[in-house]
C-alpha cells in the first residue's frame, strides 16, 4: 500500500457518465486482480477519497487504469483531471480474486454496470494460465456498454441490457440460463442484487463476490463498510480489508 501522487496520464468519456482515467505510478508494482484506490476528488471541499477499482495494469509501464461512473460530487471533480496532472491515492487496497488451478477451465466473469472494470484485468490474468474466460456483462442500456472490445480479445462477450437495446433483454442471469455447460469457477461484481442473484443459479459452483460499498478510509478503521458473515458465530467482515473479494458461501447478501 502506498501514499502516492500519480500521474495523470489521460483521461476520456467512455460511455455514459463512465470515465477511463490512465495514471502512473510506482503503486502499480503492487496491484492485483481486484484490488481498488481510494482516491481524493481534486477540490479542497471534498475530504473523503473514493474507492474505486482497478481495471487494469501494465507494471512494465508503471500504468493503471480506472474506471469509474461521475454521479456525485467527488468523481465529478475527479473527471476534470487533465493529463500531465496528479491523483492523490492510496493503494492498491484490499484483498482481490485468487486465480490458482484453472489452466484448461472454462469460468465465467459476470459483471453489471461499474462491476464490469476490475473483471478486465481478472480475465487476462486468467487467460495467461491458461483459463478459458467467458464474459457476461450487463447494463441498463446501450449507451451505458464499454469494455466490450477489449475483453472480446480475451474470451466470449455476453451482454444483456434491461431495455434490450443491445444484446440479450434482461440481466446476467437470463444469457447464464442459456449456458449449457457448468463453469469450474465464477467470479462475479456489481450492484448487491445481481450479486444476489448469481450466488442463487450457482449453488454448487465455487464462487467469488466482489462486494461494492460507500467507504469512508478504505483501510478497516472507520467500520463504515461491514457485511454479515453467513456463519453466524462469525463477527463481520470490513470489505475494504477482509474483501472487497469473499467466497459466495462465506458472506450474508
Amino acid at each position: 500500500m502506498k501514499l502516492e501522487k500519480m500521474r495523470v496520464i489521460s483521461q476520456k468519456e467512455i460511455a455514459d457518465q463512465v470515465f477511463e482515467l490512465v495514471l502512473e505510478g510506482d503503486a502499480v508494482a503492487e496491484m492485483t486482480p481486484g484490488q481498488f484506490l481510494m482516491v481524493r476528488p481534486n477540490r479542497s471541499d471534498l475530504l473523503l477519497r473514493r474507492p474505486i477499482s482497478i481495471a487494469s495494469y501494465e507494471k512494465e509501464k508503471r500504468l493503471c487504469t480506472l474506471i469509474y461512473r461521475a454521479i456525485g460530487e467527488g468523481t465529478k471533480a475527479m473527471s476534470e483531471l487533465q493529463a500531465g496532472e496528479f491523483a492523490d491515492v492510496i493503494g492498491p487496497l484490499g484483498h482481490g480474486f485468487p486465480l490458482e488451478s484453472l489452466a484448461g477451465e472454462e469460468v465465467l466473469l459476470i459483471g453489471g454496470g461499474i462491476g464490469v472494470p476490475p473483471l478486465y484485468q481478472l480475465g487476462k490474468e486468467l487467460a495467461e494460465i491458461g483459463a478459458k474466460p467467458i464474459f457476461i456483462n450487463g447494463f441498463e442500456s446501450k449507451k451505458d456498454i464499454f469494455l466490450e472490445t477489449r475483453m472480446g480479445a480475451i474470451g466470449e462477450v455476453y451482454i444483456s441490457t434491461v431495455d434490450g437495446s443491445y444484446g440479450t433483454k434482461g440481466f446476467v442471469t437470463d444469457v447464464t440460463k442459456q449456458l449449457a455447460k457448468q463453469p469450474a469457477r465464477i467470479y462475479s461484481c456489481g450492484p448487491l442484487a445481481m450479486l444476489k442473484a448469481v450466488k442463487a443459479a450457482f449453488p454448487e459452483t465455487q464462487t467469488f463476490l466482489s462486494l461494492e460499498e460507500r467507504m469512508a478510509c478504505g483501510i478497516g478503521a472507520c467500520y463504515a463498510c461491514v457485511c454479515s458473515a453467513e456463519d453466524e458465530t462469525k463477527q463481520q467482515f470490513k470489505i475494504c480489508t477482509d474483501g472487497p473479494v469473499f467466497r459466495a458461501d462465506e458472506v450474508r447478501l
